[in-house]
């Protein structure tokens, strides 16, 4: 019995060792992704204990007084959670609502153009605002919407009051969702312009001998066929519901607008970086990663159930 045990041991290990030689290219692919992740995501992690901490940069990470959940609970304690939490969640919302189909349509607009060289041009130049500096295209936002931009001058010539747009708090979340839109709605068509590569030819042969028009065919071929990819997207987007940026909001905004556009990330960098509440922004930035985790988790697992696509 030991010698066969041993035997199978032996092949066992063999059979790995041949996997892994015939791997081995991929591996080393994969190596400088697996370092990027542990070097600069999982061992910062260790800082995290900071939040539980009234931290002091002399004491150090071992020497800074430990306070429990006394920040959390100052958090949600402050004046600000609700209005903050509201914004994140308005404009996160927002952004999957009318944000999240637009690549997903412009992608499934660009399939249906025959003409290549025209299809590679108008590609093209919905790639480009993927690729300007978030600082240029807000300040285009800001001349835009300026009293004196042509927005605005489209807006009062509708009979809306000639004004700047971006001071008024009601416009901020409009303004800031269609612009984001028109920034990432090429870029993130490519994904999806690869999964509709995917679909077999011959479901749609298929369909035209069965009397199908274009419109059915894109219902009952084309969707059906990219549905996992837009299902594992709108996972991981869901996934960081809570994770507005605070870079474009901060270019923004301003005082007279805290109301509707004052986020998380930015109440964390006014509070971490500006206000050197370093203890207290991790604690405020630590809930915001469990809140997103815990959707995360849901929604993969709602997934499962409903459609058996998930992550894992």
């Amino acid at each position: 019995m030991r010698l066969h045990s041993n035997f199978v041991k032996i092949q066992s290990t063999q059979k790995s060792l041949k996997r892994f030689n015939k791997f081995l290219p991929l591996y080393l692919m994969f190596l400088p992704v697996a370092l990027y992740y542990i070097l600069f995501c999982y061992r910062p992690m260790y800082g995290l204990i900071i939040a539980f901490q009234n931290y002091e940069p002399s004491l150090g990470l071992l020497g800074s007084k430990w306070v429990g959940v006394e920040h959390f609970s100052r958090y949600i304690n402050n004046y600000y959670f609700w209005r903050i939490l509201k914004n994140t969640f308005k404009i996160s919302l927002n952004s999957i609502l009318f944000g999240f189909p637009a690549p997903i349509i412009l992608a499934l607009m660009f399939n249906e153009i025959k003409s290549q060289w025209f299809k590679r041009g108008v590609q093209t130049i919905t790639y480009l605002p993927h690729f300007i500096s978030i600082v240029i295209i807000c300040g285009m936002i800001k001349n835009f919407t300026a009293e004196t931009g042509f927005i605005s001058d489209i807006f009062s010539f509708f009979g809306g009051e000639k004004q700047n747009l971006l001071n008024n708090p009601s416009y901020f979340v409009s303004i800031y969702i269609i612009s984001d839109i028109w920034q990432s709605m090429g870029w993130g068509s490519i994904i999806y312009i690869a999964a509709l590569s995917g679909v077999a030819p011959e479901l749609y042969e298929a369909a035209i001998i069965d009397g199908a028009g274009k419109w059915k065919q894109l219902w009952h071929v084309t969707i059906p066929g990219i549905m996992p990819t837009i299902v594992i997207m709108f996972i991981l987007r869901m996934g960081s519901v809570l994770g507005v940026g605070y870079e474009k909001i901060i270019l923004l905004y301003s005082p007279t607008t805290y109301k509707t556009a004052d986020v998380i990330s930015t109440y964390i960098y006014r509070e971490g970086l500006l206000g050197l509440n370093w203890s207290y922004s991790a604690a405020v930035g630590l809930f915001n990663s469990i809140i997103n985790f815990t959707f995360l988790i849901t929604f993969n697992k709602l997934s499962k159930k409903v459609s058996e696509t998930s992550l894992w």
